[in-house]
């Protein structure tokens, strides 16, 4: 059980640190590679202003990264197809604009990840970020994304 418990805190991390990558990206224009790097180097496990970061699944990390990076067009489309009438993605704030396409790039492309263990976790991916209300935007964005594609 405790290695179940381990795998399942390391994957969490590596969820938050892709969404937190992801927005770097697109705040600072970061190349991939240099991204990547620097995240494995500087950020997964590390202690960072008296915070000890939680020690990140790796290789799921940079799957979900390089994931939504090749992937976005098809992300961006399911995520606005599930937006409401008169909203854009470019409207979304950018963590939460990451923070969906981190959650729909693992519900289109991580079939082996159950689809209501994706939701819960990027619903408490933006509890770091976000109040309630929020909370119920992505649970009820990325429910809609995986019926339309996990159907």
């Amino acid at each position: 059980m405790a290695k179940i418990n381990e795998r399942s805190r390391s994957r969490s991390a590596a969820r938050l640190a892709a969404a937190q990558a992801l927005y770097q990206q697109e705040m600072e224009g970061t190349p991939l590679a240099q991204l990547l790097n620097e995240f494995h180097q500087h950020r997964l496990g590390a202690t960072i202003e008296d915070v000890e970061y939680t020690a990140a699944e790796v290789s799921f990390f940079d799957d979900l990264v390089k994931g939504v990076d090749a992937r976005r067009a098809e992300i961006d489309a399911a995520i606005t197809a599930k937006l409401a009438n008169g909203w854009t993605l470019e409207r979304l704030d950018k963590p939460m604009r990451q923070i969906l396409r981190v959650g729909a790039y693992e519900l289109i492309a991580r079939p082996d990840v159950p689809t209501a263990t994706v939701i819960s976790e990027y619903v408490d991916v933006a509890d770091a970020f976000y109040d309630k209300r929020e909370k119920g935007f992505v649970n009820g964005l990325l429910d809609g994304i995986a019926k339309a594609v996990r159907a």
